[in-house]
């Protein structure tokens, strides 16, 4: 996974991600293209795939962005601890001959960031303690970057916003712990990514966004990590989960003020934007995508059940998987897809929601389920089905998938861009 390029950053005693960085901005300024680090979020072994075969043939580096939610020590909803999560991203990557960099990276680590955090009301010290323990993992496994986001309190009254103050502080907190149990045990340099987007006392505007950024240089300096600074700062650029307009005013707004601090902006919630030519142009560093590619590997299934129906009207399937009743099912009595629901919307009767939310729910919710038995053995009977009347289901969801991240890497002028660091 083009090892010279980090062996360049430990050369320079900086971190993987800080290195491309600072080689994008350099690129900038001798050809005036701006570049945009493509960060995919790993809720599959499809997505990990996808991602690593489209990082190929685009020659470019590519960022995995894993949420304790996905990837942790209990193996998450994708059955992968941090160790095992580093090991299968290096085994793909050496089957396929990769030559550029990985980057492998914790997103969203902050206390009740985790849903299983969250739904037992865990008190703040046990999910703070819990959020450490699977900083080490990640570092002990070979993680390149931690995501420090503590803007969550579920202890404050609803309506509540926690003071930057705060967030500040458990950021210093969370940052100190990394760094002394990385130097403890001599791993490699980090980097580190801060802020949020979410409104729950994310940098929702400059003034905040200022206070936060001389909050944390002080407070770093003052134990002892003056020498360590986030690369990324998460902005709050217009997109979230339910809105796919990018704002490059704002953005280029808080682009100058992380400049003046020696950081990028990084987005997230950036599926399916309209405008991801912007992102570049706007000076952005990074952009993360994830449930994009959920629906895209869901979509590329039912691509694949369709085949299957028509196999079998004629006869050449003895009988089918039922792979989109089973997924809703999955989905259904997992739960999660509450999280989603909208003013107006019953938590307790899914069939009373309209066909065009169900079936956003029932895709994007997929992620959750991949695992589940029922899920698995439909999956294995699909392919199967297929498989036998010269289909390649793995191969069609995958291109599927790898078809919605094409349009990153190219909007984001990824293009080729190993062969330039």
């Amino acid at each position: 996974m083009n090892e010279a390029i980090r062996r360049k950053a430990e050369m320079q005693g900086l971190p993987l991600m800080d290195y491309i960085l600072r080689r994008i901005e350099a690129l900038r300024k001798e050809d005036g293209i701006g570049r945009t680090v493509f960060a995919s979020c790993p809720n599959s072994a499809a997505v990990i795939k996808a991602s690593l075969r489209a990082a190929k043939r685009w020659n470019s580096p590519v960022k995995f962005a894993a949420t304790l939610n996905q990837v942790d020590l209990d193996g998450g909803y994708t059955g992968l601890t941090q160790e095992e999560f580093v090991k299968t991203i290096h085994l793909e990557a050496g089957r396929l001959n990769l030559q550029v960099p990985v980057i492998i990276a914790i997103d969203h680590g902050g206390p009740w960031l985790k849903d299983a955090h969250t739904a037992a009301k865990l008190p703040f010290e046990e999910t703070f303690n819990a959020v450490k323990t699977s900083f080490e993992a990640a570092i002990s496994a070979g993680y390149d970057l931690i995501h420090v986001d503590p803007t969550v309190d579920i202890t404050l009254p609803k309506g509540a916003v926690i003071p930057i103050e705060t967030v500040a502080e458990r950021t210093l907190a969370l940052i100190a712990h990394a760094e002394n149990f990385r130097k403890a045990g001599g791993y490699k340099p980090i980097a580190y990514e801060v802020g949020t987007e979410e409104v729950h006392g994310g940098l929702a505007d400059v003034g905040v966004f200022r206070t936060f950024l001389s909050l944390l240089k002080e407070g770093l300096a003052k134990q002892g990590n003056g020498d360590v600074w986030p690369c990324f700062v998460v902005g709050k650029v217009g997109t979230d989960l339910h809105t796919t307009e990018f704002d490059p005013v704002t953005a280029m707004k808080l682009t100058d003020i992380a400049r003046e601090y020696g950081s990028v902006i990084k987005g997230h919630y950036t599926d399916g934007v309209v405008n991801p030519e912007d992102y570049p142009a706007s000076g952005m560093g990074a952009a993360n995508v994830g449930p994009e590619f959920t629906i895209a590997e869901y979509n590329g299934l039912m691509e694949c059940e369709k085949v299957e129906k028509q196999l079998f009207e004629s006869g050449k399937v003895a009988s089918c998987s039922r792979m989109g009743l089973i997924l809703q099912e999955a989905v259904v009595a997992s739960g999660r897809w509450k999280k989603w629901l909208q003013p107006g919307e019953d938590a307790g009767n899914f069939e009373s929601i309209s066909p065009d939310r169900r079936r956003w729910l029932i895709s994007t919710g997929c992620r959750y389920i991949w695992q589940t038995d029922s899920v698995v053995a439909a999956r294995a009977k699909l392919s199967e089905n297929l498989a036998g009347n010269g289909f390649p289901a793995g191969e069609i969801v995958l291109s599927s998938i790898e078809q919605a991240m094409d349009r990153y890497f190219a909007a984001f002028n990824l293009r080729n861009l190993n062969d330039l660091l």
